[in-house]
């Protein structure tokens, strides 16, 4: 059992939050939620012991292995991908090669009856005493399994970990935490550069093999697979659920509404209390009685009601401008980067109107269609653009492209137009920039604000054909919940690239997978594709073995 004990986290004088307790143990799923400042990937970082709290302690038995994947990772080495994930066992093997070296000296010494000669063998003792105790484990069976679970192939294996993005050095670090099968694995928003395959993977793990794990993850799916408690942090306080995600939604709203009517009594009594002071006050006969309610104004424990996000704007899309009946026709394409194919001889329609969602591995080719629809590549074949076809496009590096001099409210200013402008501020609030952070400049934000800001600037340009690439990765339930509803209502095309499920669900009419160089039409929802998926997976692994 690993416990908190009386946590608490200070800046300049205020606290995020303070004096925090709970115990994590064994095969506790725990989701961290709360709202973005809340302080949840502080306390991940203080449990890692990454951080030091202000005040209290982290306790953890002397052996036990507590693992953390950050949201964002800055290490660089020269390693292969197969060489960086087997350092999962550096340990176990430099305990080995410890104990040979050990071995080999008591070979070669002849000095039996010396104190150095005990030293020696109980040293060997106690280190055969915990190798030995460890399950005998195939290491590059192991490593090989985990990597091609989170969605490495083979021919990876080799290659160094410099030629890979973030992304996939994410999922070497996430290989390495998995192996050592530590006794609390740490996830922070794991799934944001996962694809849906590696996702389901990672679940299966987590739920088959895991021991105790806690996630931030603004994957409402994916929390709900996995979890089995909830902590909220709030108001610098945490409350402690038993429960799953959507069952905590439930609980919470319940708690609310008790706080609120218990708020509402106390401000009532508060009011009547102090209407009997003012009314009283410098009258001799009374005096006794508005001394005695002064103290006990003064003694009151006031009820506070927990903060909720009171954000609630309905982002439409400027109404589509009419296209022709076929935005995207493609036939017999083809893109080859060097000896390399990414896709052969793919063909494909979408209608006028339709939603439909990219899927498949990463590397497989969805984002070059992309490029090649916005004719930003070349490529092999036929691609056709309907009439007065006007495209709205979010690529992944779409931050990147923002003008840094600029204030976040002149970068909204600058492309508003007609009475959205008279909401810019209300705009921005949905999107969690608020008060005076909406004159900060866009060279002081972090990539996640960069990526909400390049989407406000996406929802206010008149388009008939929206193409968003991996939208959601940085966007909070809250945001994405916002964007959803305004995709759901938009009268043009759309076509998503995405990895999140729950976005996706209720939104994409239409599948198009893309795997083995081509790309595979599915004509039913997201759910119905991974129903289908799933089964095929199935029947792989039946055939591999078979094999």
């Amino acid at each position: 059992m690993i416990s908190v004990d009386s946590v608490s986290v200070e800046f300049n004088g205020s606290a995020l939050f303070k004096d925090i307790a709970f115990n994590i143990n064994e095969n506790d799923r725990i989701a961290l939620m709360g709202k973005n400042g809340a302080g949840k990937s502080t306390l991940l970082k203080i449990i890692a012991g990454v951080s030091k709290p202000t005040r209290g302690k982290v306790s953890a038995p002397k052996d036990a292995v507590i693992a953390y994947l950050p949201q964002h990772l800055l290490t660089e080495d020269n390693s292969t991908v197969f060489e960086e994930a087997s350092k999962a066992f550096s340990k176990i093997l430099d305990m080995k090669k410890q104990m040979d070296a050990l071995n080999a000296q008591l070979e070669t010494r002849t000095d039996y009856e010396s104190e150095e000669y005990y030293t020696i063998i109980e040293q060997v003792s106690e280190l055969s005493e915990k190798y030995y105790s460890i399950e005998e484990i195939n290491f590059d069976a192991e490593v090989e399994k985990t990597l091609k679970g989170l969605g490495f192939s083979r021919d990876d294996f080799n290659r160094p970990t410099t030629e890979f993005s973030g992304g996939w050095r994410m999922r070497i670090e996430l290989a390495k935490i998995l192996l050592q099968q530590p006794d609390l694995i740490l996830l922070d928003e794991p799934t944001n550069h996962l694809d849906i395959e590696s996702i389901q993977w990672l679940e299966d793990f987590l739920v088959n093999n895991a021991k105790a794990v806690i996630v931030i993850s603004h994957d409402k799916t994916f929390v709900d697979n996995i979890t089995n408690r909830t902590i909220e942090v709030t108001m610098g306080r945490i409350y402690d659920y038993k429960v799953t995600y959507t069952q905590y939604l439930q609980l919470r709203r319940e708690r609310r509404e008790q706080q609120q009517k218990q708020y509402d009594d106390q401000q009532k009594e508060i009011a009547d209390i102090q209407g009997f002071i003012d009314r009283f006050k410098g009258t001799y006969s009374k005096t006794l009685q508005v001394q005695s309610r002064v103290k006990m104004l003064e003694k009151m424990e006031l009820i506070e009601v927990d903060e909720v996000d009171t954000s609630a704007l309905n982002l439409k899309f400027p109404p589509a401008p009419r296209s022709g009946n076929y935005p995207v026709i493609a036939e017999e394409l083809t893109k080859r980067y060097g000896d390399y194919t990414v896709f052969k001889d793919a063909s494909l329609v979408i209608e006028r109107g339709q939603k439909v969602a990219f899927v498949g591995k990463n590397g497989e080719g969805k984002s070059t269609l992309v490029k090649a629809i916005m004719n930003e590549i070349d490529y092999d074949g036929k691609l056709q653009l309907g009439h007065n076809c006007m495209i709205g496009y979010f690529a992944q590096n779409q931050a990147s492209l923002l003008d840094e001099e600029l204030t976040i409210f002149q970068t909204i200013d600058q492309i508003a137009v007609g009475e959205i402008r008279t909401k810019i501020k209300d705009i921005l609030g949905a999107f969690m920039f608020s008060g005076d952070a909406v004159e900060k400049k866009v060279k002081m934000l972090s990539g996640g604000e960069k990526t909400r800001l390049a989407m406000i600037k996406l929802l206010l340009q008149p388009v008939n054909l929206l193409i968003l690439d991996e939208p959601t990765n940085h966007l909070d339930i809250k945001t994405k919940d916002i964007l959803k509803d305004a995709l759901k209502a938009f009268d043009g095309t759309l076509i998503l690239v995405s990895h999140d499920r729950d976005f996706l669900d209720g939104l994409a009419e239409k599948v198009f997978e893309f795997g083995n160089k081509r790309i595979k039409e599915h004509f039913e929802d997201i759910n119905g594709f991974l129903r289908n998926k799933k089964m095929d997976n199935l029947r792989e692994i039946e055939r591999t073995v078979a094999k």
